[in-house]
């Protein structure tokens, strides 16, 4: 998922890491500080349009590798979520780094992910810009409720449970749908999903190579 507004990440914020409370974050996790950038794969391609597959085996220096790629992969793209078929990889995972509407900062990563809306009473929908790292370029709003939970589990295997509101359970929800084969253009008209795409042929180019000279910033 693309963030709303580009900006620093500060370090010093109320922040939850993995769904529990913590003093602080750098502002690049320890995470990102050891991957590697991959390619972001783009709409049409079919990793992102079917059900990924299910983790199953747990605490392997492969998937610790791949959610530190992920990690940086996203940072270098700006942005505030990323699910592993948007690196190629048919997995149930993503990984996060993204503010709720009360400036609390939420970073982690989250394996096999199920997600629960409230009910009709106690939730609203709210419609608020999206994008996608996989539709480079373009922006869409999108209705999405306000309130959202994720479980799941942890590279080790343990429990996860990650609640969001505001934007952050826009993410929550934007990255869910990603595992499960869908993207946010799924859920346009027509018109709007033609509008994205127009969008992400127009500002593709330089998207792309704003992600470049990010990396060769972090000397990746």
């Amino acid at each position: 998922m693309s963030v709303r507004h580009e900006r620093p990440r500060p370090v010093d914020r109320r922040v939850r890491l993995q769904g529990r409370p913590t003093d602080s974050c750098p502002a690049l996790p320890p995470e990102a500080d050891r991957g590697s950038v991959r390619r972001i794969t783009v709409v049409g391609e079919e990793v992102l349009s079917r059900p990924c597959q299910e983790v199953a085996e747990f605490g392997s220096p492969e998937l610790s590798s791949l959610i530190d790629d992920m990690f940086l992969t996203m940072y270098v793209a700006d942005g505030a979520g990323l699910a592993a078929n948007q690196v190629g990889v048919d997995l149930r995972l993503f990984v996060y780094d993204c503010p709720d509407d009360d400036g609390i900062r939420h970073v982690g990563h989250i394996i096999n992910p199920v997600l629960e809306l409230p009910g009709p009473g106690s939730r609203r929908l709210v419609d608020d810009f999206e994008g996608c790292l996989s539709v480079p370029g373009a922006g869409m709003a999108v209705p999405r409720t306000d309130r959202a939970v994720v479980r799941g589990v942890d590279k080790d295997g343990e429990p996860l449970l990650v609640e969001g509101t505001g934007y952050f359970a826009r993410c929550l929800q934007h990255e869910t749908d990603h595992v499960f084969g869908h993207m946010y253009l799924d859920r346009l008209s027509k018109r709007d999903r033609k509008d994205a795409l127009r969008q992400m042929a127009e500002n593709r180019e330089d998207v792309v190579a704003r992600r470049a000279v990010k990396a060769a910033e972090l000397g990746r």
